[in-house]
Formats: structure tokens, sequence, C-alpha cells
């Protein structure tokens, strides 16, 4: 008798176990979850670019400083860049 209850119970469970995943992959929740990814994807590649743009700047600033240079416009170079 408690043989069958459990598996009686273990069947229910897997019964709503499967459900849910079915119900996971409806084209509405699969493309929900992948605009959310793409969504927090693009945040943190925003979040990247910025970090990247202010640490370039700040590096830039030290290298100009040591090397006394106050604006690429002010310094000649002659040397074609392949454009």
């Amino acid at each position: 008798m408690i043989r069958r209850l459990f598996y009686m119970a273990l069947g229910a469970y897997i019964a709503v176990w499967v459900m849910r995943k079915l119900q996971a992959l409806k084209p509405d929740h699969v493309a929900r979850r992948a605009a959310d990814q793409v969504t927090d994807l693009l945040d943190e590649a925003r979040l990247f670019a910025g970090e990247v743009r202010r640490l370039s700047a700040g590096r830039e600033s030290e290298l100009r400083a040591r090397f006394g240079v106050d604006s690429f416009r002010e310094t000649h170079h002659h040397v074609k860049d392949g454009r």
C-alpha cells in the first residue's frame, strides 16, 4: 500500500515537473527570456564600454602629462596612417 502511494506521488511530481518544463518552452516564454537575456547583455556591454572609455581617458591624461603633450593637434606627425 505504501509502495503504491510512493509511486503515485512520484508520478504526480514528475507530471507536474514535465508540465512546467513544457510550459516554459512556449514560444512567448522563450522569446521573453531571449529578449531579457539580450537586454541584460546590452546593459553589461554599455557598462563595459563606459568603463573602458573612463579608464582610457585617465590613462591618456596620465601619458599626456608625463610626456608634456597638450593636445593631439599640436603634435605634427607627418606619418601616413594608411587611410
